[in-house]
């Protein structure tokens, strides 16, 4: 799933870590195969305690972009309509829409030029929909999934790893030829006025604008929530290596493989997969060039990560892998479900300060490039007019632009799928998916991209169960009542 490799850097989705995915140069297979190892990366195969790649140095080279940014004068009182917090992917793409009409924005980031740190992957549909073709490094025809040892199926759908470098160049030509300012600063805190807002940042420098939009990340304190957030986790550890050889098809990537015959001689391991599953996930470039990531697709509590990097080692053991070098390697830790933040509120979120994380899977990216032109049109209506609404009228619009009841109605379901999904075992998961993948094509796909009504949603459903084995069947109706009247009850306190 996309999210499976989203960031928690704080330069990404405004997360301070989730990654913190590693910056490097642009993606492509020739390039890393010709690229000379570090000179302080150890290539010892084998030679770990619990083998593979844990012994290995990740070399993670960092190479910021060269651009020439639009500065602000912090000498003079720029007066400013928006400040975005945030230069990942979703604060670029807003800052770029927004300023396309003549609004006045900043952008504040502690590095706005380092190459966001984590891979991102797509359904190709997805991102051509946004014209943004020219964004994928690499494609590939169909996905798999092998659901057990015996049952393997193939998505026709095709999926693609986002170019990180392509992408944001893109993004910051746009801002840069429609004025926008940078700001290199980290912000420390946000006030606000009754039509006003400022930051203050950790140069000293303070800040002010109609309005503030966080799109730092989930570890942001700037937006505020009236509920306990139980959230889920989704947990992986994913490397770009180098290996000998792998067994992947290169005219398919691995969405997901729920196999568990790789922790055979591992009892503990098994046990505790058994309970608390996770899957593998691959990018095949060549023959010799591969993304691989161990993830959990919920947790709560969160798994831990030396659990899944244990579990990845047995797996590539057993699968034969031999891994050579380890060319970047990335933490994953999404916050999945949970409340949506106080709604409205003075600080405006995007990404993951808003929750559009999909609660189900993870997924947010393509996600939140389809919504940030949305959101950027509630905003120019209010910042962009000759009646300036700003304060209250100003957030309750941006906001419920953003979150208007429909949906905030289809989060709910959504996330009753990831409380479902909870509360299964390793079984109960595979029984799941099997009957998932079997639906119509425009059940899932619009599942997994967040875009099927609520009428759609109770379909797909009915469609599930008509699917599902007799064993899945037996999951649904005794696991399922307290999620589902969870659901309800907050469906009915969102239609109030």
């Amino acid at each position: 799933m996309e999210a499976l490799i989203t960031p928690l850097s704080s330069s990404t989705f405004s997360i301070s870590h989730k990654h913190s995915y590693c910056s490097f140069s642009p993606l492509t297979t020739s390039t890393f195969l010709l690229k000379k190892p570090h000179k302080n990366a150890s290539h010892r195969v084998q030679n770990s305690k619990y083998g593979n790649f844990l012994d290995l140095v990740p070399e993670n080279k960092s190479e910021p972009i060269k651009f020439d940014l639009n500065r602000l004068d912090t000498s003079k009182r720029a007066r400013l309509d928006l400040i975005v917090i945030g230069a990942g992917p979703a604060g670029l793409c807003l800052a770029e829409r927004v300023s396309r009409y003549g609004v006045r924005v900043c952008c504040v980031d502690p590095d706005p030029l380092s190459m966001w740190p984590n891979n991102y992957g797509s359904w190709v549909d997805e991102l051509s929909c946004l014209g943004l073709d020219d964004c994928f490094d690499k494609t590939w025809p169909m996905a798999s999934v092998h659901v057990d040892d015996r049952k393997t199926k193939y998505l026709d759908r095709p999926y693609g790893r986002i170019n990180r470098k392509t992408l944001k160049m893109k993004l910051l030509e746009g801002c840069v030829s429609n004025g926008v300012k940078f700001h290199k600063a980290k912000v420390w805190k946000v006030d606000h006025q009754e039509f006003e807002s400022s930051v203050v940042c950790d140069d000293g420098t303070e800040l002010k604008a109609s309005l503030i939009v966080d799109a730092s990340g989930f570890s942001s304190s700037f937006v505020e929530y009236d509920k306990p957030r139980n959230h889920g986790y989704q947990i992986a550890h994913g490397i770009l290596a180098e290996v000998d050889e792998h067994p992947f098809d290169l005219d398919k990537m691995l969405l997901m493989d729920w196999r568990d015959s790789h922790l055979g001689n591992e009892p503990s391991l098994r046990v505790s997969n058994s309970r608390l599953p996770t899957f593998l996930y691959a990018m095949p470039f060549d023959s010799n060039l591969v993304f691989l990531e161990e993830t959990s697709l919920v947790s709560r509590p969160v798994l831990s990560y030396k659990e899944i990097k244990l579990r990845m080692a047995a797996r590539l053991r057993h699968m034969g892998i031999k891994v050579k070098r380890v060319i970047e390697s990335e933490k994953c830790l999404i916050p999945m479900g949970g409340p949506l933040p106080t709604i409205p509120q003075p600080v405006m979120g995007i990404g993951g300060t808003a929750g559009l994380a999909h609660p189900s899977t993870g997924y947010m990216v393509a996600r939140t490039l389809a919504l940030a032109p949305i959101l950027a049109e509630s905003i120019v209506e209010c910042l962009g007019s000759t009646r300036m609404i700003r304060g209250q009228p100003l957030y309750h619009r941006v906001w419920n632009g953003l979150w208007p009841l429909e949906r905030r109605l289809t989060r709910e379901y959504y996330t009753f799928g990831m409380e479902t999904l909870l509360k299964l075992d390793l079984n109960g998961t595979r029984n799941f998916f099997d009957a998932f993948f079997d639906l119509n094509p425009e059940y899932w796909h619009g599942f997994l991209s967040s875009r099927l009504s609520l009428m759609e949603l109770a379909m797909l459903s009915l469609s599930l169960f008509g699917h599902s084995s007799n064993s899945s069947r037996i999951d649904i109706v005794t696991k399922c009542p307290a999620p589902l009247a969870k659901m309800m009850g907050n469906l009915v306190v969102e239609s109030i």
